[in-house]
């Protein structure tokens, strides 16, 4: 795997039962990478090692006045300078891409098991621990999983070397031979306690980038109660109580790296010191003492590999737990209250709110709050507006949608927020979405009354004989906003899920366009669950239930007509008119009693190009004409106006 194949088409299924198992995995599923990087740092370490003999040919060359010795160990210095460079060169490059590789995959499983989780993550998984897993875990996993290689080519080099020092000069070979394996094991009882203290870092610092990412998310809020000052102490204490425990844990490696530095010193003073009585015995020649000296000053740097991999290990262990306990997490598979195409059915119910959408029917919710309505749909598809916002999950036929596999609850349920986004190709790909096969194109377009849509991306594409061939502008901006609010309506209901979301899916239409809609979705829909977030009386007045949602749970139930005559805060809601606009309204509405049609040459909303949107019934929105074609609707405008009156 190179750097330039990246992502991985599929990251694999991981080992996440414990850290270590992780960690074993991922070496494992990086075999060539580490073969490549084994083979190169074993021939850049074999290379250096080889240099003291080389030195040593040479020196004793140079005693003996041997010409062809002398040349002989300046042969062996140039091949043996060419492989350190060659080795190290590609060691470096084989090592850089371990850990790019190794991290990449980390965090595909890590944005995959994310994406499959949804909102459940943050519920399960404090949200510092996620970060923190997501930005520098994955370098340090990635760290450990490279050094492997690196640590394993060092080994096998220090035994061959010790070896080959035994056979060279056996007094002295055996002298470095004994103290090799103690330099390399004299740190073991120093590594529990700096683990520990590398661990509780590792916690503090979880803490903190989970209490700095709760106060980020709350600043809002700590404003409004001025609790700022209160939290920012807070975090204070926590980054410096990190600072002290990295100082505690940066005190125990230095500790480590001067024993590192202290005993090979004192090795080389033993040889030293062994190997001039050897030599004033004439036990041992001059170049065999050069090259055993060399060769202890020489293996200090693949011993420090052994000092890398304790230290990757410890900073790694933490973070590979954390990763695997993120990676373990699963939804669950409860099937009760499932259809027959094991997805659930029933009732929609948000425990938080006490909204309930019974199954098969269309039900109207009104709410004041237009940020409120938008995070009330999203958490109605399972999936909340903001990654912070916790409760309890919504229940689908009895079943949480969290507990639900992911694809299972994207089926199940749909949501179509207020500014659906139509990306660039032709209608027939825009519609070329997951679906039941139940509801056609053409069935969804008369639905959401795309007639004159089409005929403009018809006229638009001279070469579109069929107008599902017509292209689409890049986020259809060449429709006006009414136009593009009918092409996604439509997408959205040819998908035919158990359940469809709408927020406000006809505030860029005009009231005729918009009363024919709210038919066509009623008829399209009928035996299927759909809510419908919005405020016109003409989709109120076709629902079979309406719901208003006030200050964050439900405040009345009932019809649209019942509820204007009998809820104080309905009518505020759904008309927000002063004196003067009634009175607007009522020279609109007598108007039409006359044959005459004020909203025909006034269309509301952007699909005139005069970017005024309705919105959920702001203060700013303007009073809009009755749909003439709609004897009930004008019925209820003429009882609102004598009861004005």
């Amino acid at each position: 795997m190179q750097i330039q194949d990246l992502p991985y088409s599929d990251p694999g299924l991981p080992d996440a039962r414990s850290g270590p198992r992780f960690l074993w995995w991922l070496a494992r599923n990086q075999l060539g990478g580490q073969f490549a990087s084994f083979a190169w740092g074993l021939l850049h370490f074999a290379s250096v090692s080889a240099l003291p003999f080389c030195v040593g040919i040479a020196v004793q060359a140079v005693v003996d006045r041997s010409g062809s010795r002398l040349a002989l160990a300046g042969g062996l210095l140039a091949l043996v300078c060419a492989g350190n460079a060659v080795g190290d060169t590609f060691l470096h490059r084989a090592a850089v891409t371990n850990w790019i590789t190794a991290a990449a995959r980390v965090q595909q499983l890590l944005a995959r098991k994310a994406a499959r989780l949804g909102s459940a993550l943050t519920r399960r998984v404090a949200a510092g621990e996620v970060v923190a897993v997501s930005t520098g875990d994955v370098e340090k996993i990635g760290w450990f999983v490279e050094a492997v290689s690196r640590f394993t080519a060092a080994a096998v080099t220090v035994v061959l070397v010790c070896v080959a020092l035994v056979v060279y000069q056996p007094a002295l070979g055996a002298v470095v031979a004994v103290g090799l394996p103690v330099l390399a094991v004299a740190v073991l009882p120093l590594l529990p306690r700096a683990t520990r203290r590398a661990d509780l870092q590792r916690e503090k610092a979880g803490r903190a980038t989970e209490l700095a990412s709760d106060t980020v998310a709350g600043l809002r809020v700590l404003r409004g109660i001025g609790g700022e000052e209160l939290f920012l102490d807070r975090y204070r204490r926590a980054s410096q109580e990190v600072r002290r425990a990295a100082v505690r844990s940066a005190r125990m490696w230095s500790l480590i790296s001067a024993i590192q530095v202290l005993l090979p010193g004192l090795l080389l003073i033993a040889v030293v010191w062994y190997g001039v009585r050897l030599a004033r015995e004439g036990r041992v020649t001059v170049g065999e003492l050069v090259t055993v000296y060399s060769s202890v000053m020489v293996l200090t740097y693949p011993l420090r590999n052994f000092e890398e991999i304790a230290m990757a290990y410890s900073f790694s262990r933490p973070s590979a737990r954390r990763a695997a306990r993120v990676l373990s997490l699963e939804r669950a598979t409860d099937t009760a209250g499932t259809g027959a195409d094991g997805l659930p059915a029933g009732e929609l119910y948000d425990p938080e709110t006490g909204l309930l959408a019974p199954a098969g029917l269309l039900t109207a919710v009104v709410c004041g709050d237009p940020d409120a309505a938008g995070r009330l749909a999203e958490r109605l598809g399972g999936h909340p507006a903001h990654p912070a916002e916790k409760g309890t999950s919504v229940l689908l036929g009895g079943v949480p949608l969290d507990d639900l596999p992911l694809d299972s609850a994207r089926a199940a349920v749909l949501v179509q927020d207020k500014d659906p986004v139509l990306l660039s190709g032709s209608l027939r790909e825009l519609f070329d979405v997951p679906a039941s096969g139940e509801v056609s194109a053409a069935e969804a377009l008369a639905a959401a009354q795309c007639a004159d849509v089409l005929a403009a991306l018809t006229q638009g594409s001279l070469d579109a004989a069929d107008p599902m061939d017509a292209r689409i502008t890049e986020r259809g901006r060449s429709l006006s906003g009414g136009q593009r609010q009918r092409l996604a309506l439509a997408r959205s209901l040819v998908t035919d899920p158990e359940v469809l979301v709408l927020d406000e899916p006809t505030s860029a239409v005009d009231s005729h366009t918009e009363a024919r809609i709210a038919q066509g979705v009623r008829d399209l829909r009928a035996g299927r669950t759909t809510v419908v977030f919005t405020s016109s009386p003409l989709l109120l007045d076709r629902a079979d239930r309406v719901v208003l949602v006030h200050e964050g749970e439900v405040a009345a139930v009932g019809r649209h007509r019942e509820l204007v005559r009998t809820e104080p805060r309905y009518g505020a809601v759904v008309s927000r008119e002063t004196a003067a606009e009634t009175a607007s309204r009522d020279v609109d509405a007598r108007a039409a009693l006359h044959g005459r049609d004020t909203d025909a040459d006034v269309p509301r909303g952007r699909d005139t190009g005069t970017d005024a949107p309705r919105g959920r019934g702001t203060g700013t929105d303007a009073p809009r004409a009755p749909d003439m074609n709609d004897d009930g609707a004008l019925r209820v405008v003429l009882a609102e106006i004598e009861e004005s009156a």
